[in-house]
């Protein structure tokens, strides 16, 4: 498919919908045909979006634009659901989802749309194939990404897992622990081994497995910055390093955006990427596994349009070609 798509966002004023707004302008592919904000509608993008002022002279829309090919939600938990079922889109039109609505098999379905779940490194020819996606959580894809690889060889039981995020991940809206004077020199555990990812983490290791012995057991931190994700994952193993760093290069060779390094990752590597970094380090027969991506970008929006350009025979990097500061 070589012409461009048109293509339509729900839910554009908040950061996701901006990270989304800002690749898609200069995606040689896409043509936006809506932003939609029932809170913003007929004020530029650019008015809350500052950082888009020359870029775009759109406006967001209060109607929705029946003549797209790609309808993006990024809308809260549980709010797309009930636009979808608010809302009439045409059967041709495809849906990609950046809430937790659709993720899961047992509740991947509404009307006639059933959901793909979107994770490209687990089940790309699904998602080439599909019409609907169910885009992955942040610090779901960053744990994934750094199990796939055993738990495709079966090797996956009890994982120990810690995961640190910027203040992004926890939205635009303001609360007691998103205010800048709160989290500056500050972090805390929160949903402590009951975090609501853990529920497509556990879904997408039992496929690979074909078995449920795999257990991730998960404390998540608020960071002190503003974006990005970094997880350690503890796990036995009786496999070398050695042997450990071939199985993973060899599981994502044909993955462009997942690296595997032998030298200690940071989270400035990734940040404004849509990559993923991976790092192993073994102490007798303990495996610890390091993930860091964006978690805006391969944790939410990046994610989306790697996922919209396997729907529409894309190349899987186009629009993507983002780099990295180290400053």
């Amino acid at each position: 498919m070589s012409h461009q798509i048109k293509v339509g966002i729900v839910g554009g004023a908040g950061y996701t919908g901006g990270e989304l707004i800002r690749l898609l302008l200069h995606h040689e592919k896409v043509q936006i045909a809506f932003v939609h904000s029932t809170s913003h509608a007929g004020a530029l993008v650019s008015s809350v979006h500052a950082d888009l002022l020359g870029d775009t002279h759109l406006a967001f829309a209060s109607e929705l634009n029946a003549d797209i090919d790609v309808l993006f939600l990024c809308v809260g938990h549980g709010d797309a659901k009930k636009f979808l079922e608010t809302n009439t889109i045409a059967s041709s039109t495809k849906i990609i989802d950046l809430s937790q609505d659709f993720r899961l098999t047992s509740q991947n379905k509404i009307g006639d749309r059933t959901f793909v779940y979107g994770l490209p490194e687990l089940q790309k020819a699904a998602i080439q194939s599909a019409q609907n996606i169910a885009n992955p959580g942040c610090f779901a894809t960053a744990i994934q990404l750094g199990l796939l690889p055993l738990a495709d060889k079966g090797m996956v039981a009890d994982v120990y897992t810690t995961g640190i995020t910027g203040s992004t991940g926890a939205g635009q809206g303001l609360s007691a622990t998103s205010h800048f004077s709160w989290r500056a020199n500050n972090i805390q555990a929160y949903k402590t081994l009951q975090h609501q990812h853990l529920h497509e983490i556990h879904q997408s290791l039992h496929q690979l497995q074909g078995d449920e012995k795999a257990q991730v057991h998960f404390v998540p931190w608020r960071g002190d910055f503003t974006r990005g994700i970094f997880v350690t994952s503890v796990l036995d193993t009786k496999e070398s390093l050695e042997s450990l760093y071939h199985l993973y290069t060899s599981f994502f060779a044909s993955h462009p955006f997942v690296h595997v390094s032998k030298s200690p990752i940071d989270l400035k590597q990734v940040v404004n990427t849509n990559k993923c970094f991976i790092q192993l380090e073994q102490q007798g027969n303990k495996i610890a596994i390091h993930s860091v991506i964006d978690n805006l970008l391969k944790g939410a929006v990046g994610q989306a349009v790697q996922n919209m350009n396997l729907l529409f025979e894309f190349p899987e990097t186009a629009g993507l070609q983002l780099k990295a500061s180290q400053f």
